[in-house]
């Protein structure tokens, strides 16, 4: 690390849903979508120097190894369906980055993980929808980096560990999950209760001692209402890349709120 290098932080962030905030889609309480949306907006201030470029984990892609994107100007992927007609015209034209794709495979394979890359993958919406809120301009060059089919936790906060020398180089590591993800629950009177137990474990275990922590994540499908809040698990465990990568930094809870009748939340280390 360089003496104008300062170690970047790492975070894990909601996403939101489908095509949200640029498109109204009536879901839910407009003040809780809103304070979502503002803080997805300053994102981009977290890290105290701007980031030389960003890496995504998103719950939107999976692959039997850990796979990047490699394309200089990668494109759209509109990976939901359902909505109305400008759903398909948003944009967020950030370029790519070869040289992170294959540094990101350098510390992957170092670790002992096979990896590959996709030059053909686009920007889901677990990236451009809460990046277009943080980086409007799009000027930030971006990687995408999948989830491991089989969704193991060791195997992810793993993956981070790999990774964390990716701070000392400027890059801004991102997860995009939702700490609640069950489809039947949103909306739903009987379900508030539920997300906040699950809620006020994964907060707890957040702000613990390192070891603890990923331990505690390594296991985290023993927790109270576990299965209720992630029948499956996908858009949880970004968080373990995150947590991996953060090192002996702790976790502070950076967003706690209200969508959709759930209570979800965001972490910041580092």
């Amino acid at each position: 690390m360089t003496a104008t290098t300062k170690r970047m932080p790492v975070a894990f962030i909601p996403h939101g849903g489908g095509p949200w905030p640029f498109v109204d889609l009536g879901w839910g309480d407009k003040a809780d979508e809103d304070k979502l949306a503002a803080y997805l907006r300053n994102l981009s201030q977290l890290p105290e120097t701007p980031p030389k470029a960003l890496l995504v984990i998103s719950a939107h892609w999976e692959e039997g190894v850990p796979t990047v994107m490699t394309s200089e100007h990668p494109p759209m992927l509109y990976d939901y369906y359902g909505f109305p007609p400008e759903s398909y015209q948003i944009t967020w034209p950030a370029p790519g980055n070869p040289a992170l794709a294959a540094r990101v495979r350098e510390l992957l394979e170092g670790a002992g993980f096979k990896t590959a890359e996709d030059a053909q993958r686009g920007y889901d919406h677990g990236t451009f929808v809460p990046l277009k809120l943080a980086y409007p301009n799009a000027d930030v060059p971006t990687v995408q980096l999948s989830l491991k089919r089989g969704l193991n936790p060791e195997e992810h906060l793993a993956m981070g560990r790999a990774l964390a020398p990716l701070r000392d180089e400027g890059v801004f590591i991102i997860g995009s999950g939702m700490t609640y993800h069950n489809m039947r629950g949103f909306n739903n009177p009987m379900t508030q209760a539920i997300s906040e137990t699950f809620d006020a474990w994964l907060r707890e275990t957040g702000a613990m001692e390192p070891a603890e922590r990923d331990k505690r994540l390594a296991q985290w499908a023993y927790a109270p209402m576990a299965r209720e809040v992630h029948p499956r698990e996908e858009h949880l465990i970004p968080m373990m890349v995150i947590a991996g990568a953060a090192g002996e930094d702790r976790g502070s809870v950076a967003y706690a709120a209200n969508l959709l009748g759930v209570k979800i939340s965001a972490y910041h280390f580092g």
